[in-house]
């Protein structure tokens, strides 16, 4: 019965790329020219900002960016570039409700960062104010958290962090008010401090930008004495 009503929903409603339109062969999946067309991120990058590097040294390295503004967390990685696909890919998640497409972004997330999972005790995603998410009705960080861990198997946790204030949306802003914008915007929750006090935390999010709001994120659980490692689905790189 369940096969055959997926089978008319799909023959009524035929599986679509959630970047371009074009058929699939199932739901939240790319179209083969939308795969291609994504930048993904490997090796050699920056062991703790995640950026690429442009050679290969042979050993973990530490950035000139990383060293002069050192981030408070250990090591970051991302799926892919920032770029029109990628871009395309999160609106379809955070805007168009496209949740199936959650599960594939995971999954590439989970081989950029697989060393990052393997490390973890907890996953926690980047939570959003409870206004904004009465509104969205679903965090986005937190599905992409959901199927990481179903994926790696470790626990997570989606209620340790809390916003405290509603803070405008970064985009549009420059990295000043971007960091301005989410300062002392989080906190972890008095009742989970045992829970992340310790431990080594993967902190999840869909894209790096700036850092501001991973930053800010990362300050709040290493007060609360975790071990922070980033992991995002999409990253913004420079003249990339």
């Amino acid at each position: 019965m369940g096969a055959a009503a997926s089978f008319a929903l799909d023959f009524l409603l035929p599986p679509a790329c959630p970047v371009c339109r074009a058929r699939c062969d199932r739901n939240g999946a790319l179209c083969a020219e939308c795969w291609n067309g994504l930048d993904f991120l490997t090796p050699p990058w920056c062991d703790v900002l995640g950026t690429p590097l442009p050679y290969d040294p042979g050993v973990p390295t530490i950035s000139p960016a990383a060293t002069a503004d050192p981030p408070p967390w250990q090591r970051a990685r991302a799926a892919v570039i920032y770029g029109e696909r990628a871009a395309r890919l999160v609106s379809a998640l955070k805007y168009r409700d496209r949740m199936e497409v959650a599960r594939p972004m995971a999954a590439m997330m989970a081989r950029a960062g697989a060393e990052l999972l393997a490390d973890c005790d907890l996953i926690i995603p980047i939570p959003l104010h409870y206004r904004r998410l009465w509104a969205r009705r679903f965090n986005q960080s937190g599905e992409l958290a959901r199927h990481l861990k179903h994926l790696s198997g470790k626990p997570g946790v989606n209620d340790a962090l809390i916003r405290l204030r509603p803070t405008r949306r970064q985009v549009g802003l420059n990295a000043t008010a971007r960091a301005r914008n989410v300062a002392g915007a989080f906190r972890v929750a008095p009742d989970r401090t045992a829970d992340v006090s310790g431990r080594r935390v993967l902190l999840v999010d869909d894209v790096l930008t700036t850092g501001a709001t991973l930053r800010a994120a990362a300050r709040a659980l290493r007060r609360a004495g975790a071990i922070v490692d980033v992991l995002t689905f999409a990253m913004v790189v420079e003249d990339a």
